[in-house]
Formats: C-alpha cells, structure tokens, sequence
C-alpha cells in the first residue's frame, strides 16, 4: 500500500511518458493504475497468436531481469531464449540427477533462483522444495524431513548456517552436494568442516553476462579453473585493470594487456553469435558501459563483467574485487548511489560515501 501512495503524485508525469500502470491486491488504488487480474481475466481465453508467442530467433528477448550488474542502478537486463536453454542443463552439469531433491530458497526475481534453480530442476526432472523465505534454524531440519540431497546456495546462507548453534538435525542428513556462488574460503571451509562429508560447487556468472564457470575439482576457494579446454568453448580473458583510472591497461598500439598467474585482472568476454549480449531493456546505450572495444586487435568486442579475478599458476580462477559501484548484500547487488542518496536526504549529513566491507 505504501507504495501505490508513493506513486501518486508521480502518475500524471508517468502517464505523460506513455506508461501505464498495474497493480494486484486487495488495497484500493490510486485513480490511474489498473487492476491487474481484473484484465487479465477479461482477455480472451484462446490461444497466443503465433506472431507473439513464437521467437525469431533463439537470442529472441524471453523475458527480463532486473539487475544492477556492476554498474548504476537497477536495470532491465534481456535474457534470450538461449540462455533459458543453456540454464536447463545447470543441474546436469553440477553432477545432480533426476533422483535428486533440490532445496531451494532464493528469491524467484533472480538468475540463481529462478533459471538456475526451477529451470535447472526441469531440465533433469528431479523434485524441488521450494521454500518461500530462508531460515538458517530450520534448514536443516526441512532437509531431514524431505530428504534433500542438493542444496542452492548464496555464500550468505552459508555464512548464515555456520554461525547457528550446533543442532542435531544437522546430522545424519542426506544432502551430498551444495552449489551456488559467493561462498568465501573461510566460510567454505568451516561449513564443510561442520556438515560434511558433501561437496561444494562454487560457480561464477552474471544475470547479463556471456561468461560462467564451474569450479569442477572442488578446489578450495576457487571459482572455476581456466583450462585449455574450457576457454576453447567459453573464452574469456584476464586483462590488466587500472584502479586508479578505472580503465582497463593499454599497450603502446591501444590494445589491453593480458595478466600473468597471481596477478588480479578484469575478466572479459569476447562478444559473439555463440556468445551475445543483449544489453538492457530501454535502449543500447544503457549497455554501452559493459563493452570494452579492440581489446586484442581492432574491432573486436568485450564484455566487462567488473569484476576482477586470479588465475594462479595451476590455472585455478579466484574471485578477487569487484570494480563497480555496487556491493553484495544478502546475495543482491546493491547500488551505493542508491543508499547515498537515501542517506544524503538528512539534512545534517553534508557528504556521503558508501562502500562494501567484508561482513565477519
């Protein structure tokens, strides 16, 4: 309700723009905004023209997701139906099968939940518990009750376990694999510690992005591993990063200059028919910002994640930082302009400036 009040004085302006506006629920609404199931249910009953419901192509825009990226506030991210494909074989290719029964507990509005997670399940057939909000005193105790044997995870919610008090539900339960993304070392390592013996499958992927790993061997801390192979299917690149300009480093001809082992670089990926990306919903120039332009040789297209990682001299793939202006809490993205200027609304604060910190 709070919020359709918040709109009013807003919707002359929003209806000048072209916008129209819906809302579902019992609260009244403002003079302006629709009724959503009322229209809904008024529509015809009768199948969707093929026109509308059938895609030209598989990079056809399936839906959007909203994402703040690495950059910026909130935006409309374009998720094609080939993406959609690619995430049904998520499940089978963290080793999960059609006997398997998937907890799940992350919001249904992201990548990870609802791709990841529920399409995921349906790709290999297997059974999800759906859980409409996480409870780290209950997770253990659901698992015992529906046999899970595979849980998504956040690295939060394994913060969040680990710093339970001991529980006897939390022995001698079936879940045998953990897979998800944002786990840190300190955290992998004490939860595998406390509940194993199971197996941790840390991946790392952006809702927008043409890149992912899987971190296959179980290498401690690690997100993936850049062998030959994989970056023959899934290129990507390591370039030096410049955190003083914010710019990525550029040789004597104007191209980006590879990292060696051990060294932090930003990870890139070239932008292809096999790998697209779409951009944002609202226009291309909101997504000019995640290109990077002649990267190797001239003409060639990157996407830049922002995000800065390590590959060692085994080849093993660490998340380092994160350039942009956004930080992690409770596994969403969350803008510091946002909160700057939410907080920059008091009146006896004359400058802000907000950043992530390490949450113990």
């Amino acid at each position: 309700p709070e919020f359709l009040q918040s709109l009013e004085p807003d919707l002359p302006a929003l209806r000048a723009m072209g916008l129209r506006l819906w809302a579902a629920g019992p609260e009244a609404r403002p003079v302006g905004i629709s009724d959503l199931l009322a229209e809904a249910s008024a529509e015809a009953d009768g199948p969707v023209p093929g026109y509308l419901s059938a895609p030209q192509s598989m990079i056809d825009t399936c839906l959007y997701i909203f994402t703040s990226g690495t950059t910026g506030l909130p935006k409309a991210a374009q998720i094609s139906h080939l993406k959609i494909l690619q995430c049904q074989a998520f499940y089978e290719l963290c080793g999960a099968h059609r006997q398997d029964v998937i907890y799940l507990a992350l919001p249904l509005y992201h990548m990870s939940g609802s791709l990841l997670g529920i399409v995921g399940c349906l790709g290999i057939g297997a059974t999800v518990v759906l859980k409409s909000k996480f409870s780290a005193g209950q997770f253990w105790e659901d698992c015992q009750q529906h046999g899970v044997t595979v849980f998504q995870y956040i690295g939060e919610l394994c913060r969040y376990l680990v710093n339970q008090p001991p529980s006897t539900a939390e022995h001698g339960h079936k879940v045998r694999l953990a897979v998800g993304s944002g786990l840190r070392p300190d955290t992998w390592e004490r939860f595998v510690r406390r509940f194993g013996p199971l197996r941790v499958l840390e991946t790392y992927g952006l809702t927008e992005g043409n890149v992912a790993t899987f971190n296959y061997t179980g290498q401690l801390g690690a997100v993936g591993r850049a062998s030959w192979l994989y970056k023959h299917v899934f290129p990507f690149s390591l370039i030096r990063y410049d955190v003083t300009t914010g710019e990525p480093v550029r040789d004597a001809q104007g191209h980006c200059v590879a990292t060696c082992p051990g060294e932090p670089g930003l990870l890139v990926a070239p932008v292809s028919q096999q790998s697209p990306f779409l951009g944002y919903a609202g226009g291309p120039e909101l997504g000019q910002g995640k290109l990077l332009k002649s990267v190797f040789r001239a003409g060639d297209v990157f996407f830049n994640t922002g995000d800065l990682l390590v590959c060692d001299h085994q080849g093993f793939l660490r998340f380092h930082d994160r350039t942009g202006d956004t930080f992690r809490w409770k596994g969403e993205n969350v803008a510091t302009t946002e909160v700057a200027e939410a907080l920059e609304s008091l009146d006896f604060l004359q400058e802000v400036n907000v950043y992530g910190v390490t949450v113990p």
